[in-house]
């Protein structure tokens, strides 16, 4: 009982410190998710809180439920005008982008350091995929103005890259565990499984829940409830099912999001705290995973596959997907750059550590450090770069605050319709 009740009290510190350093750093202007990470880093064995956390099956046991919170979330927030102005090339920068991306990273770390080619790609899926709640986290809090379709680019890919990275993770996994059982025909079966049974369960999930939101009738309190309920049977029936729950919950989310039900209001501002929590459970137990004093001999590689990615992987990516449809060098160049990593590529991580694969702990590593490097250098300089090409805009109003208990009801309403 004594560890449980320190365990609680460790969890609740954590929270407090955690959500303490993300109000003071975006005061100061530092990316909030490097505040996560570090209070992560300080509880952890090589930090001041000597928390000793390895255990990778727990962490991805963690990491899903907290990325089905986020992704949904992130589906509540894509409004349908979002999409209507970039569907076409969110999808592009989330299959061929991310595809273009690892196989940039793939070959320079092949070039730069000898190892072979499947471990190298892997590398590079991991880090392909932008992070839904980085990217939200640079757009929404810091309230970087830059042109709606270009805001709308990078949250739709965000929401929608997940799949294709964890395609092709799971397919260079398999390949390096049992090579003879990996050939093109079980790729591409893995791929139309991947994709198209996510969209299926995710599509037909968001309109099981609509339909069950406007049925009920029952407190509004109770709906957020239903509400996370059928956010993680979506991912968790999809991922049973072999298809991909970050895209089934994350496309069950826009559905949601963009229909008047009467749980609309309840279900959108729960998710808000919700997504909150689970972005700083998830980096925080990032954070207590690494050990720090065992970086040093991954740094400098790190540091060069970071550059790879930020200035080389991710512009061809983007290039290639975007200049197609029309998109100015400008827009294409800030949409590169604004593709933080986040938690997602950590947390692919865990999927060749859980599987043997030998240069699981290393690839863990590599990739935590370009994530903070890709966070800091990217995070804080974005708002430079959308005035050094010229897209800047004003910022979009903040939210209004909410009415103290007891204040008096405004003299009218306005009722506010999604578009």
């Amino acid at each position: 009982m004594d560890t449980a009740h320190e365990i609680i009290l460790a969890a609740g510190v954590l929270c407090l410190l955690a959500t303490s350093a993300g109000l003071v750093s975006a005061r100061i202007g530092t990316p909030l998710l490097l505040a996560f990470i570090g209070i992560g880093i300080l509880a952890g064995e090589d930090g001041i809180g000597g928390i000793q956390f390895d255990d990778f099956r727990a962490a991805y046991l963690v990491g899903s439920l907290a990325l089905a919170a986020i992704l949904f979330q992130g589906g509540l927030n894509t409004e349908r005008c979002m999409i209507e102005q970039a569907l076409w090339p969110a999808v592009a920068l989330a299959t061929a982008g991310v595809a273009i991306s690892a196989g940039v990273v793939g070959a320079a770390v092949v070039l730069l350091f000898g190892v072979s080619w499947p471990e190298a790609l892997l590398l590079g899926a991991a880090l392909a995929p932008t992070d839904a709640a980085a990217v939200s986290v640079l757009l929404r809090v810091s309230r970087i103005g830059v042109p709606s379709r270009v805001s709308a680019a990078l949250e739709v890919e965000s929401g929608l890259n997940d799949p294709m990275s964890v395609f092709l993770t799971v397919g260079l996994v398999a390949f390096l565990t049992a090579p003879e059982g990996m050939d093109a025909g079980h790729a591409a079966l893995l791929f139309g499984e991947e994709m198209g049974g996510g969209t299926l369960i995710g599509l037909a999930s968001g309109y099981a829940l609509l339909r069950l939101f406007r049925w009920l009738d029952v407190e509004r309190s109770v709906f957020p409830v239903f509400a996370v309920g059928g956010a993680l049977a979506t991912f968790g029936a999809a991922q049973v099912l072999g298809a991909s729950g970050f895209l089934a919950v994350y496309l069950a989310g826009v559905i949601v999001g963009n229909a008047e039900h009467p749980a609309s209001q309840p279900i959108t501002r729960f998710f808000g705290a919700l997504g909150w929590l689970a972005q700083i459970a998830l980096f925080l137990m990032l954070g207590l995973l690494v050990t720090p004093h065992e970086l040093p001999p991954v740094i400098m590689p790190a540091l060069a596959v970071s550059t790879v990615l930020i200035l080389v992987a991710r512009p061809v990516g983007v290039m290639a997907c975007l200049l197609p449809f029309g998109w100015s060098v400008r827009e294409t160049a800030f949409v590169a750059w604004a593709g933080l990593r986040g938690a997602v590529p950590i947390f692919l991580t865990t999927i060749p550590l859980l599987a043997g694969v030998k240069a699981g702990r290393t690839l863990f590593d590599v990739v935590f450090v370009a994530v903070v490097v890709s966070v800091a250098v990217q995070g804080w300089t974005a708002a430079s770069a959308v005035r050094l090409l010229g897209l800047e805009r004003e910022p979009p109003e903040p939210p209004p605050a909410l009415p103290r208990a007891g204040a008096s009801p405004p003299a009218e309403t306005t009722t506010v319709t999604r578009h």
